[in-house]
């Protein structure tokens, strides 16, 4: 059962998600809820927003281990950013991930450097791939040197040829990048970045005054097999399996409040209402 709304995605955007593997929605939430966002993340890290001096004693630093903030769950449901993904897929019945967020200061060591590396967080031993999508929606105005998305354009065109130039044990997971172009992508509070999963990506050092704030969004066919963990995770305000990559709070910050709010597309997006019921129903 779709949601109503205009397209999202003009011919020149899909021509260039289909050369280049990427796409930036500009405006995918409105900036109101793109500052909520990061509120919460400053919040979760205990940091004032406007007091650098405090960012490197968060307890998180780079990926941080907040899911279920109810300003995230109005970004994952907002209908723009829904609309996006089911252009992306050419299908209405999708699932949302259930992921973090980030937050990455300036560089300043000895206090804190991040280098980065691009990667892929699949397994591409599978030949044909299927389609796989990521997204990552900036929680503020991020300019390419701010250690924002990055990734090399076009890689998901010729991904198969290369394969076949690599040696058998190669990694599955990063690449040498000898002569490929990384981009760093600059975009502005709201906007949200859609990729091709076989772009090899990541996030960059972080050379400006302000930190890198972003929200990971996704969305995929569902997955039976996955329901059951998807609702007690959104029921239980806990991280999503497995927690040796997901580990979540030890403090337990989440589980002080209840369950995030879900609109009636947010309860199709968890899995808790099947895509067959109107939605009006709910």
């Amino acid at each position: 059962m779709p949601v109503p709304g205009d397209t999202v995605l003009s011919d020149a955007d899909r021509a260039f998600w289909d050369e280049n593997g990427y796409v930036v929605v500009r405006d995918a939430v409105p900036k109101a809820h793109a500052s909520a966002a990061a509120d919460a993340i400053f919040e979760f890290l205990d940091v004032g927003r406007g007091r650098p001096d405090a960012w490197y004693r968060a307890p998180f630093l780079g990926a941080v281990e907040l899911y279920h903030h109810q300003a995230f769950w109005d970004n994952r449901q907002f209908p723009r950013v829904y609309r996006a993904f089911t252009e992306i897929w050419g299908r209405d019945d999708l699932w949302v991930s259930i992921d973090r967020a980030n937050m990455t200061p300036p560089d300043n060591p000895p206090a804190y450097r991040w280098n980065g590396a691009l990667h892929w967080d699949l397994d591409t031993v599978e030949i044909p791939m299927p389609l796989r999508v990521q997204g990552v929606l900036y929680l503020a105005d991020t300019a390419e040197n701010q250690g924002g998305f990055r990734c090399v354009p076009g890689f998901h065109r010729v991904f198969e040829e290369w394969v076949q130039t690599q040696p058998p044990d190669r990694s599955k997971w990063q690449l040498d990048l000898s002569g490929w172009e990384e981009r760093p992508i600059a975009a502005a509070e709201g906007d949200l970045v859609i990729w091709n999963s076989l772009l090899p990506h990541g996030n960059g050092p972080n050379h400006a005054e302000k930190p890198r704030l972003a929200q990971y969004i996704s969305m995929y066919p569902p997955v039976e097999e996955e329901r059951e963990w998807r609702v007690r995770s959104w029921r239980n305000s806990e991280p999503r399996p497995p927690r040796a990559i997901f580990p979540g709070d030890p403090r337990g910050w989440e589980q002080r409040t209840g369950p995030a709010r879900l609109t009636a597309l947010g309860r199709r997006l968890l899995g808790i209402d099947p895509w067959s019921l109107p939605l009006h129903a709910s």
